[in-house]
């Protein structure tokens, strides 16, 4: 794994995982901005050749630790990453039930 890049693609909305120049993984999500800013993970993917190397968690771990480098809330609506944060609580603080409200109808309503 130490030879995994994660870079932050906001503008197309990608948590990217980069080995050897190639992205072997991603987190897409989206910005909430009502009614409090947060990040929103919608779905991971690991390339198959890459699955079982901790990718996916070192996405999310990432994903975190960006929220909080810019003092915003993570509202998961992503499967793994809900479940990892649950396996996580002390690097993962649980998400605002309202925000998650918020953005499952922003997600239904087309981002």
């Amino acid at each position: 794994m130490s030879d995994v890049e994660i870079r932050d693609d906001r503008a197309a909305g990608r948590l990217e995982a980069v080995a050897g120049g190639e992205v072997v993984g991603h987190i897409e999500y989206f910005v909430l901005e009502s009614p409090a800013r947060a990040l929103v993970p919608v779905h991971t993917i690991v390339e198959p050749a890459h699955e079982g190397k901790g990718i996916a968690g070192s996405l999310a771990r990432e994903l975190y630790a960006l929220a909080g480098r810019e003092g915003v809330a993570v509202a998961p609506l992503c499967p793994y990453v809900v479940s990892w944060a649950e396996r996580h609580p002390a690097e993962a603080p649980a998400a605002d039930p309202a925000l998650v409200a918020a953005a499952k109808e922003r997600l239904r309503a087309g981002r």
